[in-house]
């Protein structure tokens, strides 16, 4: 090698050779499998989102189709592998259900799966369902400490495609079949050119450039394919610390490497949470606060003439009331909080189409008041809190405080509810027999005897008549 590994690199490397997914613990394959499937299902219910239509539309005519490589989701039309990484990611990226991590701020599995199963297409990998479990666990892992890394040496919020591309880089380099010179020379790479969105713009003011992880997957895997032609990049700082004329900070280098010195021995995946509704995470305490007035005291929609909302600072951002697309709706937490109360859930229907322009949603979202509690804002990110409180007509008032939301590790998801999910959102696209046939084939992938190959065909196929 030009130059000697680093510790944490050599950690990085040591990690990526590991066998497949027989020496994981049990709970760390189930929440992999569980993050499968619920990214599976975010893509699916994302599909026909405008943001993901227009990007596939544009890749289809400015680079495709294609006679070989990679296919785009329930699509089956093929692409370049770092066009059919972008398109995808998008998928899910455009519908703000996936899964996510708390003290991040962010996403990883929105970027990784869609870059491993670009890799796995484009190398035409013959991987095993355990093989396959692996690679995705590792792109989590890498990933999530990446993110870590970043906010643990710059001061400002960035999007997560500024951290989750460095892991698509590692784990499509590592499908490719790179030395693990070119591993480490793609993290680099991708780190050096990954988009480092400011992310409070997109969150003050929504727009379809979101969170920035799908051009994070397409920066990764196009830094994979960069590296497996000698194209270097290292050393990538957010697993060796700040390096470079003056801005080496023994500090900073620390508590970078220590984020790497227990990998595949804490399994960060495990921390991960996972979304009951389609909206950003920091709306969702209050979703779920309102939720349970309107169940407990049978609340009409009508009767409601003011309600307050008391959460943590980055929440009373989302102040929008009458978002004007998807992308608003899913980033403004009045609009959430009036959309759910009068539907009574708040599902994919309800933060995109017609009900958007509903008259009764938009009266009921001006309606909300935000204001911020000092002591919320000091527990987040590793908390988040609501306070609501419902004013009636007739004078009279419901609250409920410190209202969290269901999906964190303390407070999971049943796989009951996760599989319903799963089902709500893939069915309308896919249909009940193929939807099945995805919950098998994610089921079964820790099975000795099972490929890859079949969930991959499953994902990628074109749709009938489509």
């Amino acid at each position: 090698m030009s130059r000697p590994l680093s510790e944490p690199e050599e950690q990085v490397v040591a990690f990526l050779a590991r066998p497949g997914a027989t020496g994981l613990p049990a709970g760390v394959v189930a929440q992999a499998k569980r993050c499968i499937l619920d990214l599976v299902a975010v893509a699916a219910g994302g599909f026909h989102t405008p943001q993901a239509t227009i990007v596939r539309d544009y890749l289809l005519a400015d680079v495709g189709p294609r006679s070989k490589g990679p296919r785009v989701f329930f699509d089956g039309r093929r692409l370049t592998a770092t066009g059919a990484a972008w398109a995808n990611s998008t998928m899910i990226e455009s519908l703000d259900a996936h899964d996510g991590h708390s003290m991040t701020k962010g996403h990883a599995g929105v970027a990784v799966l869609p870059a491993v199963i670009a890799a796995v297409e484009e190398s035409e990998s013959d991987l095993s369902g355990p093989e396959l479990l692996m690679i995705v666990v590792q792109g989590y892992e890498l990933a999530l400490r990446a993110g870590l890394a970043l906010h643990a040496t710059a001061p400002d919020y960035h999007s997560s495609g500024s951290w989750n591309s460095v892991a698509c880089a590692i784990v499509a380099a590592q499908l490719l079949g790179c030395a693990s010179e070119a591993v480490l020379e793609a993290a680099g790479i991708a780190e050096y050119w990954g988009p480092r969105g400011p992310m409070m713009r997109c969150i003050t003011a929504p727009s379809m450039v979101k969170d920035s992880s799908a051009w994070g997957c397409r920066v990764g895997v196009d830094a994979a394919l960069l590296a497996r032609r000698g194209f270097t990049g290292r050393p990538a700082e957010l697993i060796n610390g700040p390096v470079g004329l003056g801005r080496e900070s023994p500090e900073a280098a620390e508590a970078v490497r220590a984020l790497w010195g227990d990998l595949g021995e804490r399994w960060r995946i495990q921390e991960l949470y996972f979304k009951p509704f389609p909206i950003c995470r920091w709306a969702q305490p209050a979703v779920e606060a309102v939720l349970r007035l309107r169940q407990d005291h049978a609340v009409s929609a009508s009767a409601v003439v003011g309600i307050d909302v008391g959460t943590f600072a980055q929440a009373v951002a989302l102040d929008t009331c009458e978002p004007a697309n998807t992308e608003e709706a899913q980033y403004s937490l009045p609009y959430s909080v009036a959309a759910a109360l009068l539907a009574g859930r708040l599902g994919v229907a309800e933060v995109a189409g017609p009900a958007l322009h509903d008259a009764e949603t938009v009266r009921l979202s001006h309606a909300v008041r935000l204001r911020e509690v000092a002591g919320y804002s000091a527990r987040f990110p590793a908390e988040r809190l609501a306070d609501v409180g419902l004013e009636m007509s007739d004078g009279t008032r419901i609250e409920l405080r410190g209202v969290s939301t269901r999906g964190d590790p303390g407070s999971p998801l049943g796989e009951e509810e996760l599989g319903e999910k799963f089902r709500n959102f893939c069915e309308p696209l896919l249909g009940a027999v193929r939807t099945r046939e995805i919950e098998s084939a994610v089921a079964r992938l820790d099975d000795d005897s099972a490929s890859a190959a079949r969930l991959v065909e499953l994902i990628v196929a074109g749709r009938p008549g489509s």
